[in-house]
């Protein structure tokens, strides 16, 4: 499966940058599955629900099913978080999996960047990273730079990174 990651800051434009390529390459004709990382505790059910009464029961897992989504829950207790390569293991197959954060991880990515936010550029440090994608120009770098709203171009970067194009 080829996946190719989205990094950067809190509050740099990641998830907004997630959400313009998937629609882009989406409408491209290729199929694309999303990671999102979280540093913090969180839920995606909600107290009284009977899925999260099933998981404060003890359930391991909660598979959620409707004619419209089905969502399956995993309960990590004392577990250590599972790495990378073992979630994108349980996704169907796709033409890309574009992943948001993991920006320690070895696959390639590309830097959200905002200067209002000060965030030293993680890019210089971390050969991981392909591109920078910046709400402004950036002198010295040895990745391309794009436009932060330059879409098309980036994922034109991507699919050609990955061999898609």
């Amino acid at each position: 499966m080829k996946v190719f990651g989205v990094v950067g800051w809190k509050n740099n434009g990641k998830t907004g940058l997630m959400e313009r390529l998937v629609n882009e390459i989406t409408g491209r004709g290729f199929s694309v599955s999303t990671v999102k990382h979280a540093h913090h505790t969180f839920d995606v059910d909600h107290q009284g629900k009977d899925s999260f009464r099933h998981r404060e029961a003890g359930a391991q897992e909660v598979l959620l099913s409707s004619r419209h989504r089905w969502a399956l829950m995993h309960e990590m207790h004392s577990a250590t978080e599972p790495s990378l390569p073992s979630l994108l293991a349980h996704l169907a197959p796709v033409d890309l999996v574009l992943i948001e954060g993991y920006k320690r991880d070895s696959h390639a990515k590309i830097e959200a960047h905002r200067t209002a936010n000060a965030h030293p550029l993680i890019a210089r440090d971390d050969d991981t990273i392909l591109a920078v994608a910046s709400d402004v120009a950036l002198d010295g770098l040895q990745q391309p730079v794009f436009g932060l709203d330059d879409t098309s171009a980036i994922a034109d970067f991507i699919l050609g990174h990955v061999g898609l194009v």
